[in-house]
């Protein structure tokens, strides 16, 4: 095992990945903008060194320097957490060429399955649904009016690249599209620097199921069921859960075959995420695959009892997946909420200020994972996530109403957050029963 890590990342992921390294002895070094000075990840990590300016081009996203922070800090290895650099094939190669351990998926593996086109023909060979759809870029308007034809609407167009909802547009008739594609090239080039998008059928009534994976250099390839996360407001993830109410045992088994063959066919290793659609008639199809620990990979842990950091360390120093990763059980039943910085009633805009006053709930059955403390500045450079919130019960009910009573003890003061807008959604009536699908929040609660 590698003694020092450097971890390209700040907030609540970066002191969750800091909390396994001092339990494994792993010495940590942090990196911090001018916006994280006083950011608790800075203070908890053993060392830390800046990088740049608040915003994140010259921070977060500065690739030399924080590689340069990792040599110059005697560090092994670097563990990117999720979101910013962690599934860029670039970064890792970059990482890889300086003598470092990329904690993560090969670069190569990355720069195949962050291409969602690549992805899906990949799914295709190893046998697996995708959803009907082209198979290459749109080039202009007249094919995609022909395609669209050819499918039937509605239809959805997407990114070739990149995640997190940005660049996505419905387009429910013909008359839509034209400015539809313009739309979804104009975000699509401002987020991820390209204007490549495709299209798909926009399967309604649906529902977005996770199936973790992890896989060693050994060919050793195991699942860990699933996480439902369908709950979305703007295709930004707010609650997750696992067991799925939309899945069944048998599902269940199916979708974890399919997801441990696609890694196993695009040579995968380390922690992963396959993401499936899931139709009214328990039909589904492969979206992509997260190249890295997933914003959710608490539920799972949670779940299953499994330290997922930890397992991608072993994996990283080239150690075999565990025993323990096959006989995993799947225990009860765990809600997750983000508690975001964000006014509900204005579109979901960001909060920003001092936190004057925070206090988290307390509970053998609540874990909390959190980024900022009483005194925290929460600004506008970068993403609106505070806190992750999970509670586990010995079956959904029990879960979900530890959930909503935790919640209803979370007391945040300074700025305006997701909170009292996350415990309308557990307690409506259709969520209550696990009986939502896609557009839940659109359907049922007007902003």
């Amino acid at each position: 095992m590698f003694d020092k890590v450097l971890i390209a990342n700040r907030g609540e992921i970066a002191i969750r990945i800091i909390h396994t390294c001092k339990r494994m002895g792993i010495h940590t070094v942090g990196v911090y903008s001018d916006a994280d000075c006083h950011s608790p990840h800075r203070r908890i990590a053993d060392e830390a060194v800046y990088i740049g300016g608040s915003g994140i081009q010259e921070s977060y996203l500065n690739e030399e320097r924080i590689i340069s922070a990792a040599l110059a800090t005697g560090c092994r290895a670097v563990h990117p957490g999720y979101g910013f650099l962690s599934e860029n094939a670039r970064f890792a190669r970059k990482v890889e060429a300086a003598g470092l351990i990329f904690v993560g998926p090969p670069a190569g593996v990355i720069s195949i399955m962050s291409d969602k086109i690549a992805a899906k023909d990949l799914a295709i060979k190893a046998g697996i649904p995708v959803i009907p759809g082209c198979t290459d870029t749109l080039k202009d308007e007249d094919e995609a009016l022909a395609l669209a034809e050819s499918i039937g609407y509605p239809v959805v167009l997407k990114p070739a690249t990149g995640s997190g909802g940005k660049g996505i547009s419905i387009v429910h008739e013909p008359a839509e599209m034209e400015f539809a594609i313009a739309a979804s090239r104009r975000e699509t080039r401002k987020v991820f620097g390209n204007s490549r998008i495709f299209m798909e059928r926009f399967v309604e009534q649906s529902h977005l199921v996770d199936i973790q994976i992890l896989a060693d250099s050994f060919g050793n390839v195991v699942h860990l069921g699933e996480r439902e996360c369908l709950v979305q407001q703007q295709y930004k993830k707010i609650i997750a859960e696992s067991p799925s109410p939309a899945v069944s045992v048998e599902l269940r088994q199916h979708m974890g075959e399919a997801a441990c063959n696609l890694a196993r066919k695009a040579g995968y290793v380390n922690a992963g995420t396959v993401e499936f659609m899931v139709d009214a008639q328990e039909k589904f199809y492969f979206l992509e695959i997260n190249n890295s620990l997933s914003v959710e990979h608490t539920v799972t842990e949670l779940l299953t009892g499994l330290d997922l950091v930890e397992l991608q360390f072993q994996i990283a120093c080239g150690n075999p997946l565990p025993s323990l990763c096959t006989k995993a059980i799947l225990d009860g039943s765990v809600i997750e909420a983000h508690v975001c910085a964000e006014i509900p009633r204005r579109n979901f805009i960001a909060s920003t200020g001092i936190i004057t006053t925070y206090a988290e709930p307390a509970g053998n059955e609540i874990r909390i994972d959190s980024g900022v403390k009483t005194g925290s500045i929460i600004d506008a450079c970068h993403d609106s996530l505070l806190s992750k919130i999970i509670c586990q019960g010995k079956d959904r009910e029990a879960a979900r109403s530890t959930l909503e009573e935790a919640l209803n003890n979370y007391q945040i003061d300074g700025i305006v957050t997701n909170i009292d807008f996350i415990n309308s959604l557990l307690c409506h009536p259709e969520f209550v029963k696990g009986n939502y699908t896609a557009g839940f929040i659109e359907r049922y609660f007007k902003l």
